[in-house]
């Protein structure tokens, strides 16, 4: 009779302890700033090969492969929806280099690796560097979220990533068609016409349920309770029929279905997405735990120099040479150049993919297919630990990162906004003051502050502002709806403890006071936008001063006992904006951001 541990967990309690630590992995990074992918690697070897709790060819048998399957082409999915058009403006010359021509160039010096670093035959190394294209969605999005990178580059890694998934799957087909025909005696018109039929079938079935779908959405076919299920159920049909006709056609159909609906006007686009990304961040974290735990020992014991050699030519050779190739002469600056040539994290479909391909070799007689599986792991490891360390780092070498210090929007051009706005300044914080007046900005441009005439809730906000060099929100109109909008809709992207605004003046009546879910969070002395500008024109001000083991928290308060704490900035550079019953941290070197009356000297002064 087997042991429990013999035995191995229930599918239900594998897929539960997968889902905690995926998560959890989420959370910890978060906590310690760290790049969430190594946690998740590490977690997933650590359960799997390492302790043997977790065996997902033990724990979920034949449901492991088409679960992954589903689960990359959710998240396929998702990435398509991110990709608008309009976003390509800067970015579309060297999208479409790295795509048509870095692809097939990577291909190319992937497989040469290969062959002649990792000792695999022919077929093997043109079937195994076709997939070697792909540089993986599932790692670019969590990693351009932690490294805050400006706009253009990050629309560069982020494109070539989704893009080159589907195509990267499609090429290993096309390589894996040719060999087999060399190999069996299928003749090479069928195979042809087979790779044909599947992309045809890809592209068709793709745009007509994006368009399909988009059509029913604005026409009200469908009731807004079920865009969300109805959209995921198409997804995995549209998955499903494509997959069916060719192997990892399916691929290129999600994502073209993904790159239809974004680029429609979609009324309920916003909370598609945001439902996508949540249920993203779970797939992503569950795979990774999946890819790392289902390597077993004997798998990694086979990794040995040449594997090595092999993972540092790719790294330092094949995609370099490729990306500088492809955008030589593109008018891509060589910063950006040199970030994306030194950035190729690959990710979940290389290993799911090639895992598939190296048994289809292995069973017609390629005995070194065997080998794809751990290789393939070998890169996706070496790549997630060196770029997850290296990205923030080296965009900032490269003068590529969005800020520094992460800065505020201040939504409303008063004179409370200005002030606020000097004052932050002085402390080196990027700020900038949006208003759709353009007179209300006039005060700002002439003080030097960074501002954006517009709406910002508008189209053009949404492509001109690099929201990603901005840490909080503060609305501060006169119009309160207004207020409440702008904290509302970008609570979710900001995070809800990240966006304040100026009190509501009917607060305070219960007729008039809205839910929790709605507005941000109050700020300061937590006054209307009137008493905010009232304190202003009676002579206070926003001042900072700096906390010491001499000059405590609570000798401030003694000498400035009218005074209200708008926010602190600690040593390691960590602002944060405080309500009216936060405490400020009473730590050395802490600076402490204040409204409060000018000093007497100053009143003299003026």
């Amino acid at each position: 009779m087997a042991t429990p541990a013999e035995a191995g967990l229930t599918p239900v309690m594998a897929f539960a302890l997968v889902g905690a630590l995926g998560v959890g992995s989420q959370w910890l990074a978060w906590r310690l700033r760290m790049p969430a992918i190594v946690l998740m690697l590490l977690a997933g070897l650590i359960v799997g090969p390492g302790l043997g709790i977790v065996d997902p060819g033990r724990d979920f048998g034949a449901i492991l492969q088409p679960m992954v399957a589903i689960a990359v082409a959710i998240i396929l999915f998702e990435g398509g929806l991110t990709l608008h058009i309009s976003a390509l403006r800067d970015a579309a010359v060297g999208v479409r280099r790295l795509v048509f021509l870095g692809a097939p160039l990577g291909w190319a010096a992937s497989a040469a690796a290969l062959y002649y670093v990792a000792g695999l035959s022919w077929q093997t190394s043109a079937v195994f560097g076709g997939i070697m294209i792909v540089t993986g969605p599932t790692v670019i999005a969590p990693l351009l979220r932690q490294a805050r990178l400006r706009r253009r580059p990050a629309a560069l890694l982020q494109w070539e990533a989704i893009v080159n998934d589907p195509v990267g799957a499609l090429a290993a087909v096309l390589a894996f068609e040719v060999v087999i025909v060399l190999q069996t005696a299928t003749g090479a018109a069928q195979a042809v016409g087979d790779l044909a039929l599947g992309i045809s079938v890809a592209t068709v079935l793709g745009l007509a349920a994006g368009w399909g779908t988009a059509r029913a959405f604005q026409r009200g076919h469908v009731p807004e309770y079920m865009k969300v299920p109805v959209l995921f159920v198409l997804v995995l049909l549209v998955f499903g029929v494509s997959d069916w006709v060719l192997h990892e056609a399916g691929l290129l159909a999600v994502t073209l279905m993904g790159l239809w609906i974004a680029n429609v006007a979609l009324p309920s686009y916003v909370e598609i997405r945001r439902f996508k990304e949540q249920a993203t961040v779970m797939l992503v974290s569950g795979v990774f735990i999946l890819l790392a735990a289902n390597m077993d020992r004997e798998t990694l014991a086979s990794l040995d120099l040449r594997a090595l050699g092999f993972v540092l030519v790719v790294v330092l050779l094949a995609r370099p040479a490729a990306v500088l190739i492809s955008l030589a002469f593109s008018g891509v600056p060589w910063a950006e150049r040199l970030l994306v040539a030194f950035t190729g994290p690959r990710g979940v479909v290389l290993v799911a993919v090639a895992g598939l391909f190296g048994e289809r070799l292995a069973a017609i007689g390629i005995e070194d297919g065997a080998r794809m599986a751990p290789l393939a792991f070998a890169l996706v490891a070496a790549t997630v630990v060196l770029h997850g360390f290296t990205l923030s780092p080296l965009a900032r070498a490269l003068g590529l990162t969005a800020a520094d210090r992460p800065g505020v929007m201040i939504v409303g051009g008063s004179r409370w906004s200005l002030a606020l706005a000097r004052a932050l300044k002085t402390l080196d914080l990027p700020v900038i003051i949006v208003d759709p007046n353009h007179a209300h900005l006039r005060a700002a441009r002439e003080a030097g502050i960074e501002t954006y005439f517009g709406d910002l809730l508008s189209e053009d906000a949404e492509h001109r502002l690099d929201l990603i060099r901005y840490e909080y929100v503060i609305a501060a109109t006169d119009n309160d709806a207004y207020n409440t909008l702008v904290t509302t809709d970008l609570g979710p992207e900001f995070g809800r403890e990240k966006v304040f605004q100026v009190r509501r003046t009917r607060d305070s009546s219960s007729r008039h006071a809205l839910p929790a879910s709605l507005g941000g969070r109050p700020i300061g002395a937590n006054e209307t936008f009137h008493e905010s500008e009232a304190r202003i024109a009676e002579g206070w001000e926003f001042r900072s001063t700096r906390l010491s083991a001499e000059f405590t928290l609570k000798d401030w308060r003694e000498k400035n006992p009218e005074a209200f704490i708008v926010a602190d900035f600690g040593p390691g550079g960590a602002l944060r904006f405080l309500g009216p019953d936060e405490t400020p941290r009473d730590a050395n070197d802490v600076q402490i951001l204040m409204l409060a009356p000018k000093r007497e000297e100053r009143k003299q002064a003026s």
